[in-house]
Order: C-alpha cells, then sequence, then structure tokens
C-alpha cells in the first residue's frame, strides 16, 4: 500500500505488523501525505534507509523482532536516519512505557485506541518541526554569499571520502583554488563588486564538474576547494585546468592583474590512503603547497603536488 508521490507532500512511514492498524492510520492521513507501509521493523529499518527518507515514522512498539523499540534505537544510533523522528503508536500506556520510548529517541507518545484528531494534530505537529528543522539544516551547510557548500560541509565530507577511499584503495583529489589579486580587485573596484566577482567565480567552478559526487564549496574568503573521488592524478589536473579555464573565461575587468581578467591559481593533490594510516591531513597539505607553487610560479596556472 502506497499513496501517490507529490514533491510537496511530506511522507510518513506507518510500521505496524497488525495490516487494519496501518489501515486505520493510513487513512487518517492519506490525504495530507505521500503514505509507506512496512508490516515488520527489518522492512521499515530498509525503507527508512533508502531514498527519498519518508518525514516522519509512526511506528508499533508490539512486533516480532526487531521491535518497536529495537527499530527506534537502530534509527537514532544510525547517522544516516537519527534525524528522523518517530511517535510510537501502541495500547502500552503506562508511565514507565512512555518514558522508555522516550528515552530511546521518540519524539512523541500516540496510545491506543487513538482520537483521529490527535493523530492528524501530532503528525502535522512533528512534520513541520521536521521540515523546518531540515531548513536550517540547509542554510547551515550554505556559504551565504556564493550559495556554495561551506567549509563545514567540505571537512566532513572529506572525512568520509578519505574513509571510503582507505577501504576501497582508490585515489582521492583534492583542488585548492584562489582568486588571483583579490585584494587589490576589492580595492579598486570596491566589496560590492567584490562580492559579485566571488559569485561569478562559484557559479563558473559549480558548472565544470560532470559528476553528482564531485564537490566544489568555498573554502573561505577568496578561496575555493574541489573534492574529487575515485580520480587519478592526471584527471584531476585536467579538473585543475578546466576550473582555471572557466574563471579565465568570464573575463572579469581586472586593471591590477597581470592578465588584465580575473584569474584563478590552482594547486591539486591526489592520494590513494594506505589501510591504517590516519586522516586526510596530508592531502590538505599537499594540495595547500601545490596552491602556493602555483601562485608563486606566476598566478593564472595550476601546479599539481608530486
Amino acid at each position: 500500500m502506497s499513496t501517490p508521490r507529490s514533491a510537496d507532500r511530506p511522507t510518513v512511514l506507518i510500521v505496524d505488523d497488525e495490516p487494519t492498524n496501518i489501515q486505520a492510520l493510513a487513512y487518517l492521513i492519506k490525504d495530507d501525505y505521500h503514505v509507506q507501509v512496512a508490516t515488520s521493523g527489518a522492512k521499515a529499518l530498509a525503507i527508512a534507509a533508502g531514498e527519498p527518507q519518508p518525514d516522519l515514522v509512526l511506528l508499533d512498539v508490539v512486533m516480532p523482532e526487531p521491535d518497536g523499540h529495537e527499530v527506534c534505537r537502530r534509527l537514532k544510533a544510525d547517522p544516516q536516519t537519527q534525524r528522523i523522528p518517530v511517535i510510537f503508536v501502541t495500547g502500552r500506556d503506562s508511565a514507565a512505557d512512555e518514558e522508555h520510548g522516550l528515552k530511546l529517541g521518540a519524539m512523541d507518545y500516540i496510545t491506543k485506541p487513538f482520537a483521529p484528531a490527535v493523530v492528524r494534530a501530532r503528525v502535522q505537529n512533528h512534520v513541520d518541526l521536521k521540515r523546518k528543522t531540515d531548513e536550517l539544516e540547509q542554510l547551515s551547510q550554505r556559504d551565504g554569499l556564493t550559495d556554495l557548500p561551506n567549509r563545514r560541509v567540505l571537512d566532513r565530507k572529506l572525512e568520509e571520502e578519505w574513509s571510503r577511499a582507505r577501504r576501497g584503495g582508490t585515489p582521492l583529489s583534492l583542488v585548492m583554488m584562489d582568486v588571483d589579486y583579490f585584494k587589490p580587485y576589492n580595492d579598486h573596484y570596491g566589496h560590492g563588486a567584490g562580492d559579485e566577482c566571488l559569485r561569478r567565480v562559484a557559479r563558473a567552478l559549480a558548472g565544470v564538474p560532470n559528476r553528482p559526487m564531485d564537490l566544489v564549496a568555498r573554502y573561505g574568503g577568496e578561496e575555493f576547494a574541489a573534492l574529487l573521488p575515485y580520480t587519478h592524478e592526471p584527471g584531476a589536473s585536467e579538473m585543475g585546468e578546466r576550473f582555471r579555464a572557466a574563471v579565465a573565461d568570464l573575463g572579469l575587468p581586472h586593471e591590477h592583474a597581470a592578465a588584465a581578467f580575473v584569474t584563478l591559481s590552482v594547486g591539486v593533490a591526489t592520494r590513494t590512503p594506505e589501510p591504517g594510516t590516519a586522516g586526510p591531513e596530508r592531502l590538505q597539505e599537499a594540495a595547500d603547497r601545490a596552491l602556493y607553487a602555483a601562485k608563486a610560479g606566476g598566478r593564472n596556472r595550476v601546479h599539481t603536488a608530486g
């Protein structure tokens, strides 16, 4: 059973081993939500870990293993699913039962037999809260000026991709980029023009990668970075040149630059992590050194770390 999906409608996952209970809950909310169902804890965990994730889980407590309490515990223990709100729907109505469920991470408790108006109100409240929380989380991950992912996102993805590359023995490349002579640009054209310059540079850089796994982020100030998983050194160097060319092709006038337009210095580093190695600090240091070498070598060029 599933209601038609709409991009504007939140998704609620109903988990109960009794089909009649699922039907009763689904009937109450089907007009306002896309409804997914699971008749076992294992199926519920699989659905919650998929894409797109549900915005809310209505979870029965008394089910064959894993029961509702264990399902909630696993959801909250998994970083991929821990932010999905859970409401227990159960006939157990003692204070001890409710306290136990809340301590496991549930957001609310609905006891059977339930009042339809209460179910609708609590579902709406928690879905609205989840949507607002998601919006705040998205805002916290974007750079306010360029709308690129920010340094926080880059650092987290770098750790994740480094761990994945270490497990798989695959290469990981990092590209560090710096707008040349940006301080003179700001001083000459003004901070408003400087901000617009960074926005245009950001759009140009974001348009270069054609793989969803590649990440372009604002590193800070006039510095940008690109994380390229599964990318060997030749491919990373080629991408570095594409980034450089994309900014040069903007043709933004810059009276205080050697080229008379805005350019980019690019440093590229590639490493294949070995089992037992530490974090990605050495990759970052190599990319930084390569960027410094590009700037020292005359700017508007790509330097690849050895």
